[in-house]
């Protein structure tokens, strides 16, 4: 029995992907979690094959939570169901440490799939996404600009992009002004960027926005 915990901050989601995992035979939901301090807890104190994980919960979540979850249990293994399209996240998900990530328009079928795959040891990734993991391991000159953030740059490019303000990504992140300043001014180095509405501007045209 493939023992899975579900964490989404939408109990919904949770009970219908609970229903599709139910008729399955071989795989058992053994915990849930809304949150990801729920997530940390939960894998701390029972063990699971798999867990699925949501991006964007509240509290520690996306890359962070990945990272933490495979610092607290290196053996589990993730895979992503998000919101976020593949080509904002996925990348990044799978070299933090997850072994596969479905969007959740996939199908129920692909959720099961993934999960048994996953379970046993394999990774679940579209073609584009192994195409993607593959192109990155090779010196590119034409790499897109917002791959050569740091997961954090990112984060924060991200809730720039979406029209926080500093002080807002700050309190949010429980960074200081001053770090998030200067992560922003990184950023704008780092892709060849003069101003914040240059930056909105790559994130709509490269669809990095959900």
């Amino acid at each position: 029995m493939i023992r899975v915990l579900l964490a989404d901050d939408h109990a919904i989601v949770r009970a219908g992907l609970k229903e599709i995992l139910a008729d399955t035979g071989d795989i058992e939901v053994a915990g849930e979690a809304g949150n990801g301090q729920e997530v940390l807890a939960r894998v701390s104190a029972q063990d699971f094959d798999v867990a699925v994980l949501d991006m964007s919960m509240p509290g520690r979540n996306g890359i962070e939570l990945i990272k933490l979850v495979k610092l607290e249990k290196p053996k589990l293994r993730i895979l992503v169901l998000s919101m976020h399209s593949e080509e904002q996240y996925a990348v990044r998900a799978l070299k933090a440490g997850a072994s596969g990530y479905l969007s959740k328009e996939s199908a129920a079928d692909q959720l099961v799939a993934a999960i048994r795959r996953i379970a046993g040891g394999g990774a679940y990734v579209t073609p584009e996404t192994a195409e993607r993991l593959a192109l990155g391991a090779a010196p590119r000159a034409e790499a897109a600009a917002h791959t050569l953030l740091s997961d954090r740059e990112f984060q924060v490019f991200r809730m720039i992009a979406r029209g926080a303000a500093v002080g807002e990504i700050a309190r949010e992140l429980s960074l200081s002004v001053k770090t998030i300043s200067t992560h922003k001014t990184r950023i704008l180095e780092k892709m060849g960027l003069a101003n914040q509405a240059e930056l909105i501007r790559y994130a709509l045209e490269h669809k990095l926005l959900d």
